[in-house]
């Protein structure tokens, strides 16, 4: 045997049988590995195989990237403030029924008022005076405290305790129904502050609103307490509460009502444009023509004037002065009274008179009349030519039709109230005329807010809006990238 064919036997010795067996029979009589090896394997190259898409940068990694960056930015966002982007819908219909209420207790106001039921309840008890008297005894002892009260003296010597009955339970129905408003609310607030149903924004305004309504509380009480006493211009003159105090109490409700208002609406109006964000942009870019701006501020001047004169309808209902001069257009013979008895020494509280004009024009029952027909007819002709200024060439042309539509509510609305006011005076203010002449002032300020609304740009529904345009053009550039990277891992297994 040579040395070559005794180290090839050497070498055959040290090799393995797999050494003598063709591929083929190897693959057939090879099993598969476990999936646990397969899982482990894998496991243990995916450092390396994330290295290697980083590096080159890949679709697959790419995307991975990015989703792994907004779950990233949406937990930092949800961190920074726990505050919804928009309010719930409930908290609009909430915001809405709370200013119909007020609304309805400021007509019902009107109406205690007229019946001179305000002064019946002689002490404020925010608490134990939810209840009224429950036994003959204490139906005593509140009419004896009403019977030393100026009103009964000078003019209700002759009441009975049925009649005291009536005008106690208006004012304390009033006094009732101002107690369920602030409950309505205030709890309401904690709960939808709490539970994260309202904007940040929204949080703060019906905080303000909540503060608004016990405030009007103290000034209710404060506006009764004046009308206990006998001292508003000489002794024995007629027991009424402050003219002052009462525009006070009438124009923090009308604030409080406006307030619920405006609020409630905006709730609704960001609903409607995130339901519709293409339509809506149309809408907000159209209100931004420049032809609108002069109709916009002529409204906030607008809302301001019928604001002044429901003050000074307040003062007219103060003073009493609706049962004087009781014709119209004329103030008795003339279109104004004498120049005498407008600036009447009597009112002035100054030796030198330096206080006669502004004392006449808040105190004396004639010139509170004249002011208020003059700011009444001023406010008439205003919201006439608004309309007609709102119906020209560029301004008709830039206006959306809900504007449209609010600028001729409004001429309705004055319309109605001039009319009211006219009757009102004529007929030498009946309670049911009264009450409705209150209620048209309240409207036609709703009226002038609805428009002031509709005319406005609301930045953060504007942001909103384009927020959930891009939004919405995110899921197919997500699907696109998906698909993407499908067909990558369907190649890359094909080369395989």
């Amino acid at each position: 045997m040579s040395l070559f064919q005794l180290g090839l036997r050497r070498a055959a010795t040290q090799l393995s049988k797999s050494s003598f067996a063709c591929g083929q029979c190897l693959c057939q009589q090879a099993s598969p590995p476990p999936p646990s090896h397969i899982l482990k394997l894998v496991a243990a190259r995916a450092p390396a195989i994330r290295s290697y898409a980083t590096k080159t940068k890949s679709p697959i990694a790419s995307l991975s990237k990015n989703i792994q960056n907004e779950k990233t930015s949406n937990k930092t966002s949800e961190k920074k403030s726990s505050f919804p982007a928009t309010n719930a819908k409930s908290v609009g219909y909430w915001l809405l029924g709370s200013a119909a209420s007020v609304f309805g207790i400021v007509v019902f106001g009107g109406l205690t008022r007229l019946t001179e039921s305000g002064l019946s309840i002689t002490e404020w008890r925010p608490l134990t005076g939810s209840l009224p008297p429950m036994s003959a005894e204490d139906w005593d002892s509140e009419f004896d405290k009403y019977r030393a009260s100026p009103e009964y003296k000078l003019i209700n010597p002759h009441m009975d305790l049925d009649e005291f009955k009536k005008i106690y339970f208006m004012e304390w129905t009033h006094r009732l129904w101002g107690r369920f408003i602030g409950l309505s609310f205030v709890i309401p607030t904690i709960y939808f502050i709490a539970r994260r149903k309202v904007t940040p924004r929204m949080a703060a305004n019906l905080v303000g609103i909540s503060a608004l309504i016990g405030f009007q509380g103290f000034i209710g009480w404060w506006m009764v307490k004046s009308g206990l006493k006998d001292d508003l211009f000489a002794p024995g003159s007629h027991p009424r509460v402050s003219q002052y105090r009462l525009a006070t109490h009438l124009a923090a409700a009308f604030a409080c009502y406006s307030w619920m208002l405006l609020a409630g609406l905006s709730v609704f109006r960001t609903h409607r444009a995130l339901g519709n964000p293409a339509y809506y942009t149309e809408h907000f870019s159209a209100l931004k023509n420049p032809a609108l701006n002069i109709l916009r501020r002529s409204v906030l001047g607008l809302t301001a004037l019928i604001f002044t004169t429901v003050l000074s309808g307040a003062l007219v209902a103060g003073l009493d002065a609706g049962l004087i001069y009781n014709e119209f257009p004329k103030m008795g013979t003339g279109y104004m009274p004498p120049k005498a008895e407008l600036l009447d020494k009597f009112y002035s509280r100054k030796e030198d008179g330096s206080d006669i004009w502004w004392r006449n024009m808040l105190e004396n029952p004639s010139f509170v009349q004249l002011d208020h027909r003059i700011l009444a007819m001023t406010t008439f002709t205003a919201v006439l030519a608004l309309f007609a200024y709102s119906r020209t060439g560029r301004v008709q042309a830039a206006m959306p039709p809900n504007v449209r539509k609010g600028v001729l509510g409004l001429v309705h609305l004055v319309s109605l109230q001039v009319a009211l006011g006219i009757t009102t005076l004529i007929y030498i203010v009946p309670i049911h005329l009264a009450a409705t002449h209150q209620a048209g002032a309240l409207a036609l300020l709703s009226g002038a807010l609805v428009l002031g609304q509709r005319l406005r740009i609301p930045k953060n529904t504007v942001a909103l809006v384009q927020r959930q345009l891009k939004q919405g053009a995110q899921p197919l550039k997500t699907q696109a990238l998906s698909q993407k990277m499908q067909e990558v891992a369907k190649n890359a297994a094909t080369k395989a």
